[in-house]
């Protein structure tokens, strides 16, 4: 009878320092768990703020003809006083019926001349920056005799990589077009830019 009560008294013992041991680990591997959520931004913070940044930082504006849409994205992060006096222009309806007066095959098409000639249009300063120029790109015109002045109306979109990489760091390029290279593909000199607006589909 004695023994059968020291065995079940060892036997109370083992199962009750098991159940504290194993209380003792699980709120160790609680803590480390809380202590790893506390310095470790959650994917859902990241893409937040990720989203807001492209928002905010890059523009997309609306170029529109007898062919179609071309949308651009505008580096507003590389150009901002280029950018800011091209959405002003557009907003307030400036490139609307004017003419590509400048189109040349396998290089670019340029517009944005009020008086259609390719010699009208103001000044800016160049914001000069070393973005490749590649297919798609929107660059400024200017004139030959200095890369730091720049038109402030008149502007280019690169039809190929080839034709125009040599115009890199020497003439501002502000954008890029991100969808309708097709209908870029399809613009004639003398075709008119129906509309340019920072309202997009």
């Amino acid at each position: 009878m004695k023994n059968k009560i020291n065995l079940l008294s060892t036997l109370i013992i083992f199962v009750l320092s098991s159940l504290l041991i194993s209380g003792c680990t699980n709120k160790e591997s609680t803590t480390n768990t809380n202590m790893n959520l506390n310095t470790i931004p959650t994917p859902s913070e990241e893409t937040v703020l990720g989203s807001k940044t492209e928002v905010n930082i890059n523009p997309v504006v609306s170029l529109k003809t007898k062919d179609g849409e071309i949308l651009i994205k505008l580096y507003q992060d590389k150009a901002p006083n280029t950018v800011a006096n091209f959405i002003k222009k557009a907003d307030e309806g400036f490139y609307n019926g004017l003419l590509f007066h400048r189109v040349i095959p396998g290089f670019m098409a340029q517009g944005g001349d009020p008086t259609g000639t390719g010699s009208g249009g103001g000044k800016q300063n160049s914001e000069l920056n070393d973005v490749p120029f590649v297919r798609g790109s929107i660059g400024l015109a200017r004139t030959a005799e200095t890369k730091l002045v720049s038109n402030d109306s008149q502007f280019y979109i690169c039809f190929t990589t080839e034709g125009c990489q040599h115009l890199t760091s020497d003439y501002v390029n502000f954008g890029e077009v991100i969808s309708g290279l097709e209908v870029l593909d399809m613009i004639k000199q003398g075709d008119k830019i129906l509309e340019i607006t920072t309202k997009t589909k």
